[in-house]
């Protein structure tokens, strides 16, 4: 069991650890909401991943895959981190002292969010993901997705929580804190054009 785990692990990294529309939110999370965010922002992504795991487990990872249901999420993926950019970047103008937090959706929701229309963390599940739960099966059947998923999910923790403990560590200037915030609005921008980009062309221009 143990070669098994560490196996998930180092493999997990490739999603988990992966610069991406979650990692950015999580960024900006943390200067809202401190480590909080970071969990909070996990809690809502395992909602989303479990089942899709136990999914993929019962063979639905072929329909998930499809390049018509792939489009759909990417472009309202798309859709909705433009709209987590705005928010940030409006955050940004009328955040007044590092004091004021301000007014932020839901941590919970956004890695809800983030996590059930981004097509390319379903694909890894999908792909990278089904080889660990075939062989999870094989190894000790349903309890097998325990294992794998007890292995992974605890890398996705640690690591969006460090995120976002690390971006509220600094004593930030008000202007540092803006800028961070306008930076970090424009990344969670382009993600989400790619998106679309994607949506519409099955194409990437930023990877």
């Amino acid at each position: 069991m143990l070669s098994f785990v560490l196996k998930v692990v180092l493999i997990s990294t490739s999603g988990a650890l992966a610069p991406g529309p979650l990692t950015a939110a999580t960024a900006a999370s943390g200067l809202k909401y401190r480590w909080r965010g970071g969990f909070w922002i996990s809690v809502g992504h395992a909602v989303v991943e479990l089942p899709l795991v136990v999914l993929i487990a019962l063979g639905v990872a072929a329909v998930l895959t499809r390049k018509d249901v792939a489009a759909m999420l990417s472009f309202f993926g798309g859709i909705m981190l433009l709209f987590f950019s705005y928010l940030t970047a409006k955050s940004a103008i009328k955040v007044k002292s590092l004091d004021d937090w301000g007014k932020a959706s839901s941590p919970f929701l956004t890695g809800i969010g983030l996590t059930a229309l981004n097509p390319f963390f379903i694909a890894w599940w999908a792909s990278v993901g089904a080889s660990l739960i075939r062989e999870a099966l094989s190894l000790w059947g349903m309890a097998g997705i325990v294992v794998l998923y007890v292995s992974h999910v605890w890398l996705d923790f640690a690591w969006l929580i460090l995120l976002a403990h690390v971006t509220s560590l600094s004593s930030f200037s008000l202007k540092i804190y803006r800028s961070l915030l306008f930076a970090l609005a424009i990344l969670v921008a382009l993600f989400g054009l790619d998106f679309i980009h994607y949506a519409l062309t099955s194409s990437h221009f930023l990877f």
